[in-house]
């Protein structure tokens, strides 16, 4: 159900201004399930309290989608009732963690908590500065596990606009121990701008999307996008 994108060449796709290297990248946005949840959310009439409905809905098959392409996720041969299938099994022994950047990441973090409860967990606290012409990130804080160098990272932010502070984020993780290869960024909604800043400094990652948008406006939202994802799951521009 789940795609591996690629461009003409098969390795990068060039969108605009922006070049993509799309072999690091998953777009999960082949099941018409996906299509009406995101088309709930993207509806600008959507209330605040179905946002949060859709969104959970949503977030669980993406966090679903990004468990099963961990590297310890590998081919196995399955004995059936019947006989023999080509399958999957997730290994024991790679230590996972899920890293967020908070605010709206923690709603991506509670997805894969309740699929893989016991998996460690980590918080980034990065802002945008509105104040700046690109609203460029500026780091507050983290708070990490002890040996988060030696786990592979499940990154989540629901939207990627600019990639500032994925980025910012990565830093932070890199200036801890962990190798870029070990990090995967898995957020609902991205853009070719974002995914092109972020994978030109770290190309080694992975990203898992669900759909990449077509651009940013001057805010640097995301277009067609959805507006500010945590302010439509929190509730917070509720009038």
């Amino acid at each position: 159900v789940s795609t591996q994108s690629t461009g003409s060449s098969g390795i990068n796709a060039e969108y605009g201004l922006f070049e993509v290297n799309m072999e690091s990248i998953t777009v999960v946005d082949q099941m018409q399930c996906i299509k009406l949840l995101s088309s709930k959310l993207r509806d600008k009439s959507t209330g605040y309290k179905d946002f949060m409905i859709y969104a959970d809905r949503l977030t669980t098959i993406l966090a679903e989608e990004a468990l099963a392409r961990v590297p310890a996720v590998v081919p196995k041969q399955i004995e059936t009732p019947c006989g023999v299938f080509d399958g999957l099994e997730d290994r024991e022994d790679q230590q996972l963690c899920v890293v967020s950047i908070i605010r709206s990441g923690d709603i991506l973090l509670e997805a894969v908590r309740k699929l893989a409860p016991g998996i460690r967990v980590g918080k980034i606290l990065i802002q945008r500065d509105e104040e700046t012409e690109d609203k460029r990130p500026i780091y507050f804080y983290r708070k990490l596990p002890t040996d988060i160098a030696d786990c592979y990272i499940l990154l989540v932010d629901p939207m990627l606009g600019t990639g500032g502070s994925s980025i910012c984020a990565t830093e932070a993780l890199v200036a801890d121990g962990v190798k870029p290869e070990n990090i995967m960024f898995v957020n609902l909604f991205s853009c070719r701008e974002g995914l092109s800043a972020l994978l030109s400094k770290f190309p080694e990652m992975k990203v898992v999307t669900l759909d990449m948008d077509d651009t940013l406006n001057e805010d640097k939202f995301l277009v067609p996008g959805l507006g500010d994802f945590g302010d439509r799951y929190y509730g917070t521009n509720h009038k």
